[in-house]
């Protein structure tokens, strides 16, 4: 592993920068966008964005990170663990949770092994990157947890965001503990607010996005904002030429129409309700002037066959046919059931060689990447008067706005662009040079690298990688171990001494094997005394006052550069100043008491739900972990403080992947060391605050309590047999 950069190195070095996009279906060739609801958008941004990155003279390397998925519904593509992009980019795809396909909205309960099994890769790639850019919820959530971990700036871009999505669904209608199952909002819009929180920097599209979107959010602080409108691909979206356009294009739509040389209206979009085709349709089908002025070709992803489609995108392909069908629209509207990619330029060409329109006709728009798309084909629009549509007209001059909630509206608007030849040719022409200056993606990079120069500059003290540099000062005793054996202590590995006797001869006679660590909320000096009360060797490593403080060994030599790592935005004081404003919690005495945790003993029946302590905290712009365990203490740490994390940092440091530690736990405290691919041991005497663990890959509850239920685990994972470092791809499990 090469050392960081020095300040004075990093103008220097060109940059790697680690992109993160999990859902959908990801590929650098012949994507296949609108085969559902996550496989949009967001996908050619992602992987345009990281070619364009890699061909900026500042960056040396992007790897595009995303999810491995076998499964024979879909290409084999999927299963590549690493794709070429460009020089210098490349996507790379880790396996986790389930092999099969899954929606984003399934995700979530993976996430965490997703975090170990990106250190893992991390840690094979000989040099930490520069700069971690999230993408959607879930990626921001892996994001935070490795920019913590690590020390590495976070980007993020949100995409679409669960606030705003929520109250659409509730306005329309749909039940609030429907859709709540449905989307996962809680935990998506949770850890939207703690990446808002954490992150260096937010990319937007508009301005719209941060006022009316971005603003139904606590964690909004503008001054790490920055509008950067994405670019769009002028090699492939360009005006029609002399050339005839192909053949095979054009008879794709052409065979649905009479009169096949009138005027072209083109929509582009996924089958969703909140694209309005429904809308659409009844604007054409409703004005004659319209239908006899211009054809309708409407390209609404792929189907081999409607019944076999998601039931949103079913009930919206079913309205479309028989809306085509009650106002006898035959002849008039082409509706291919699979364009390919690759002939989506043609389409935007063939609609401005006609003087046609492309229309995008959503309920509402917070970017309209098609509409740049049309811009830069010379193809004028109609657009939503709202959110992205509004700059992309005010940059480009290329299209009018309408209120696309009027169906009247919207058939006005295509009029008013047919019947005027000069304004169709002076919006055609002002939209190839606004395009050119304000949506390509040279531009895009180029501003983009301006505000993360300034981003690195102002947080060079700040991000000044205390833990790469710990990690890169050489390898210490530990690491000549094979595996590490990491318990708590209070009613785990103590409870039971004839067991706990059992379970220390076992550790002496693999002791050039397996490493000893404990994880306690105890002290450093409560741990050490009752270690040495029960007759417990010492351990190689200690992580005391819930993952707050790293020692080692018989001398208790401090980490010192664990508490460099998670002083971050640590105020000690302001959080116990805003925790004293709360009912039902009480500080623990003062030897309970840390210079990184404050202890809490909880009131049940009159402190307020974790939640709301938690938005307490934000409020006041205050950040911390908070660890309930028992029903009755309430640990606060620094955010980047926590068993898991200590556990994980040690990994990194010792060279050891997450699934050579066995790790044992009793109570909420240990929950976040049990997740991912750590060898997660739950005894028989867990609180019930560990329950909704159960049915994890990789963590076994075991029958038996306290150091018994230990042995038991051990036994579990056969762990005494050699461990091979490789990652091992039988636990990316079926489900």
């Amino acid at each position: 592993m090469s050392r960081p950069h020095s300040q004075g190195e990093s103008a220097e070095t060109p940059l790697y920068i680690l992109m993160i996009s999990l859902h959908g279906l990801l590929r650098g060739h012949d994507m296949q966008l609108g085969c559902d609801a996550d496989t949009g958008g967001q996908i050619t941004y992602v992987v345009e964005m990281s070619r364009a990155l890699a061909a900026h003279p500042q960056v040396g390397r992007v790897d595009l990170l995303t999810r491995l998925i076998e499964d024979a519904d879909v290409a084999a593509d999927y299963a590549q663990a690493e794709e070429p992009l460009a020089p210098g980019a490349r996507i790379i795809r880790l396996p986790f949770g389930p092999r099969r396909y899954l929606r984003k909205e399934l995700l979530w309960p993976h996430l965490d092994q997703l975090v170990d099994r990106c250190l893992h890769f991390l840690r094979q790639q000989g040099r930490l990157p520069d700069l971690i850019h999230s993408h959607y919820a879930d990626a921001g959530y892996v994001g935070q947890q490795l920019s913590l971990l690590l020390g590495i700036p976070q980007v993020h871009t949100g995409h679409s965001l669960g606030r705003p999505k929520q109250d659409r669904l509730l306005a329309s209608g749909r039940k609030a503990h429907t859709i709540a199952k449905q989307y996962n909002f809680g935990r998506r819009i949770a850890a939207e607010e703690e990446v808002l929180q954490h992150a260096s920097l937010i990319v937007t599209s508009t301005r719209q996005e941060i006022d009316d979107q971005y603003g139904m959010y606590e964690q909004a602080d503008r001054k790490r904002f920055a509008v950067i409108p994405p670019g769009t691909d002028t090699s492939r979206f360009s005006p029609p030429g002399r050339s005839k356009l192909p053949v095979a294009v054009q008879a794709l739509v052409d065979r649905f129409l009479s009169d096949a040389d009138k005027p072209l209206i083109l929509t582009i979009c996924r089958p969703d309700l909140r694209k309005n085709l429904k809308g659409l349709l009844k604007a054409y089908g409703e004005n004659k002037q319209l239908q006899q002025q211009a054809n309708l070709l409407i390209v609404a992803g792929t189907r081999d066959d409607i019944s076999g489609m998601e039931a949103s995108q079913r009930q919206v392909m079913t309205e479309l046919l028989l809306d085509i069908d009650r106002y006898d629209l035959w002849g008039k509207v082409a509706i291919p059931k699979a364009v390919d990619q690759q002939a989506i330029p043609d389409l935007y060409r063939l609609a401005a060689r006609r003087r046609g329109v492309f229309v995008n006709a959503a309920l509402t728009e917070p970017f309209g990447l098609t509409l740049i798309e049309a811009a830069a084909s010379g193809l004028p629009f109609v657009a939503p008067d709202d959110g992205g549509p509004r700059d992309i007209v005010a940059n480009c001059r290329s299209g009018l706005l309408a209120n696309t909630l009027d169906s009247e509206q919207i058939a006005h608007t295509l009029l008013a662009l047919l019947g005027d030849s000069k304004q169709w040719r002076q919006r055609a022409n002002a939209g190839l040079a606004g395009v050119w200056r304000h949506y390509s993606w040279s531009a895009h990079v180029s501003q983009y690298m301006k505000e993360v120069r300034k981003l690195l500059r102002r947080d060079r003290k700040r991000w000044r990688r205390q833990l790469a540099s710990h990690l890169h000062s050489g390898r210490s005793a530990l690491p000549v171990v094979e595996r590490a054996l990491v318990s708590d202590i209070d009613n785990t590995l103590i409870g039971d001494d004839q067991a706990l006797m059992e379970l220390i001869d076992w550790l002496r006679s693999q002791r050039d094997k397996v490493a000893f660590g404990i994880a306690t909320g105890r002290t450093l000096e409560s741990a050490v005394r009752i270690l040495k009360q029960h007759r417990v060797p010492m351990p190689d490593v200690l992580i005391t006052s819930v993952g707050s403080e790293i020692h080692y060994g018989a001398k208790l030599t401090p980490d010192k550069g664990w508490a460099q790592h998670i002083r971050h935005l640590w105020r000690r004081d302001a959080l116990a100043a805003a925790l004293a404003e709360l009912p039902g919690l009480r500080l623990q005495a003062a030897e309970h008491q840390r210079e990184f945790k404050l202890s809490y003993i909880t009131h049940a029946q009159r402190m307020l739900p974790m939640q709301e302590i938690a938005r307490h905290l934000q409020h006041h712009r205050l950040q911390a972990q908070l660890i309930y365990s028992h029903g009755e203490f309430l640990d606060v740490l620094p955010v980047r403080a926590s068993k898991g994390h200590a556990i994980r940092y040690l990994a990194y440091r010792w060279g050891l992947p997450l699934q050579a530690f066995l790790v044992a736990g009793d109570s909420g405290n240990d929950q976040e060391m049990l997740i991912g691919d750590t060898l997660g041991v739950v005894v028989g005497n867990h609180s019930p605050e560990l329950a909704p663990l159960r049915g994890l890959p990789q963590v076994y509850f075991a029958e038996a309590a306290y150091a018994a239920g230990i042995l038991q685990g051990l036994s579990h994972y056969r762990f005494e047999q050699a461990f091979d470092n490789r990652m091992p791809q039988e636990e990316h499990h079926h489900v």
